[in-house]
């Protein structure tokens, strides 16, 4: 397949692209920014263009707070016509601010609540504002099933509300929250490609094929995502199934009684599980030695956020005992120093796809060949089949 950079063939900008990094979203906006100028500069070279180079696309801004906790956004260059990109990680809570003297972690609703800040800061000056928001605030609370809120879709009206033109995140829980805004752009990307080339980097003695691979849905609700991992892949497809005691509710949820499984032998076979988040992992840990017990060889868990919410500690029993090999997730949200640190975790660096996609929207090019790429994962896969 064509390269995602010969496909768009980098143009200087129409409008000039600027970029927020909100708290928490540094790393990733600042690795976004080396690829995006790397471009610009390179077509300022080709072109002769008497036009200064580039030296960064983020714009200044800061988050001050008051001892009250009371805060503000300051930006403290022009953003007017600017084409403005804010990138936001509401899922990181490392970030923290002092209130009466205390440190205070942020939640998703404090990353929020900076966001709509920095908005209401540019003043409707840029072009246009698209946010980038990874992972949705509010996205595990996208529907009704009792008299309760809907924080996810008030979250996208307000942002339409304030001029926001379009919003850009990675595997949204449900995306069908965007019934919400009808008129504002919304696209839900996946990296299933990134997932893909860095299990590659790490393993290479994969055989892709339905004689040894195969693909397991975790539940009934992670089905949609495993059957595009399937058909692309071209494996088979099993499915477990969560009884749950919907008498009792611990932690906000039915607890579950047991894991039942759907589908053919996975006795011998390498087997990938896909979410999108892994937050205390006690689910899919109980489905990997499940799936060890029945014969299988390998077990790999793919996600696009791995949260480890209740820590680290039973992966890495899970990885001693055998029952998993590998957990392949993304840099779209914070993940704790230590994990880099581990045998078992593998980083799929999604910021070069990110700039692809602010590089075509800027352009206002189709982006189709990024929300598919589809030739690009099966042109992988044959260079793992001949190792």
């Amino acid at each position: 397949m064509t390269p995602f950079m010969d496909y768009f063939d980098f143009e200087l900008p129409s409008h000039p692209i600027g970029i927020i990094a909100m708290p928490g979203a540094a790393d990733l906006g600042g690795e976004i920014d080396k690829y995006l100028v790397e471009w610009y500069n390179k077509k300022i070279a080709e072109t002769n263009k008497r036009t200064v180079m580039k030296e960064t696309f983020l714009i200044d801004a800061s988050f001050p707070r008051f001892q009250t906790g009371d805060g503000k956004a300051v930006i403290s260059e022009t953003v007017r016509g600017l084409d403005l990109y804010i990138i936001v990680d509401v899922g990181n809570y490392h970030c923290s601010y002092k209130l009466y003297g205390k440190d205070v972690p942020m939640s998703p609703d404090e990353h929020f609540a900076d966001l709509k800040r920095v908005i209401s800061a540019a003043g409707g000056k840029p072009e246009r504002i698209t946010v980038i928001m990874p992972i949705l605030y509010g996205g595990r609370q996208h529907r009704r099933s009792a008299r309760e809120s809907l924080d996810c879709a008030m979250m996208l009206q307000e942002l339409h509300n304030m001029g926001v033109k379009e919003i850009i995140t990675f595997d949204a829980h449900d995306p069908r929250v965007q019934n919400a805004i009808p008129l504002m752009g919304f696209d839900n990307f996946f990296p299933t490609y990134q997932i893909i080339k860095a299990l590659y980097n790490k393993y290479h003695n994969f055989a892709f094929d339905k004689n040894h691979c195969m693909i397991v849905s975790p539940d009934e609700g992670a089905m949609g995502r495993n059957i595009y991992y399937a058909s692309v892949l071209e494996l088979d497809l099993g499915m477990f199934y969560k009884r749950r005691d919907y008498s009792a509710v611990v932690d906000g949820r039915n607890p579950i009684v047991s894991h039942e499984y759907i589908g053919s032998s996975v006795m011998g076979m390498d087997i990938f599980v896909a979410d999108d988040i892994i937050a205390t992992g006690e689910s899919v840990l109980h489905l990997a030695r499940e799936l060890k017990e029945r014969g299988a060889s390998r077990v790999f868990l793919l996600a696009t956020y791995a949260l480890f919410t209740e820590g680290l500690e039973a992966f890495d029993k899970a990885y001693a005992d055998g029952c998993i090999e590998g957990v392949i997730s993304t840099n779209l949200t914070y993940t704790r120093t230590d994990l880099h640190e581990r045998e078992w975790y593998i980083e799929a660096d999604i910021s070069k796809y990110l700039a692809y996609i602010i590089s075509a929207c800027n352009q206002n090019k189709s982006v189709s060949a990024l929300l598919e790429p589809i030739s690009k994962i099966r042109e992988l896969i044959d260079k793992m089949n001949l190792k």
